[in-house]
């Protein structure tokens, strides 16, 4: 049976490189992969790019509306798609991540998600959510904090200052940019945790 897969880890993890690499991967033995990344994420455009300085164009670019089936099945039949590979899936929306695992169980196709668990304030983005609540695999990758200690949080950067509040989305680049941190500089440099509450 085909599975639905979440490979999440803070920034700079290699999320992006692992990606290109598993789809390279599946080219290389002459089976067709379909590379998906939603829209909301502008940094690259229409392409999965690593910063190691390897790039893909994309095979469809998601909208929040968009149907993940429904998109997969306008780009080419089921039936001719070995493997679907989601970069920054944190964005795709709770239904999109639903139709994933579908497409995965009843399809027979394997859908491998990467991407953020959680934002700069903690918390949870609801594409990681879902993804942490039905994936059948869920392997963390890691990365290191300037420190050295295994970094698991995305701290944001605004006007050379440390932030805590604001949009849960500022795409890397153009309004913020981030750095990956352990739990002691986490707390050092950008303040306390805060639950959200109910």
């Amino acid at each position: 049976m085909a599975k639905l897969y979440f490979r999440y880890g803070a920034m700079n993890s290699s999320k992006s490189a692992l990606l290109l690499t598993a789809a390279y991967n599946y080219e290389e033995r002459d089976q067709h992969p379909v590379l998906v990344k939603p829209g909301i994420d502008t940094k690259a455009g229409q392409f999965v790019s690593s910063r190691i300085g390897v790039e893909r164009r994309v095979d469809i670019l998601l909208g929040p509306d968009d149907s993940f089936l429904d998109a997969l099945e306008l780009h080419r039949p089921l039936d001719q798609i070995d493997a679907v590979f989601v970069d920054e899936a944190q964005f795709l929306t709770p239904s999109q991540v639903d139709e994933a695992f579908m497409v995965a169980v009843t399809r027979g196709v394997p859908v491998l998600c990467y991407g953020l668990r959680g934002d700069f304030m903690t918390r949870s983005f609801p594409g990681s959510l879902r993804l942490m609540e039905i994936a059948h695999s869920i392997e963390e990758l890691k990365t290191i904090c300037r420190c050295g200690s295994k970094a698991i949080f995305n701290a944001r950067i605004v006007g050379g200052a440390f932030v805590s509040h604001g949009a849960q989305v500022a795409i890397d680049g153009q309004q913020a940019t981030y750095e990956s941190l352990c739990g002691r500089c986490y707390l050092e440099k950008v303040g306390p945790l805060t639950a959200v509450n109910n």
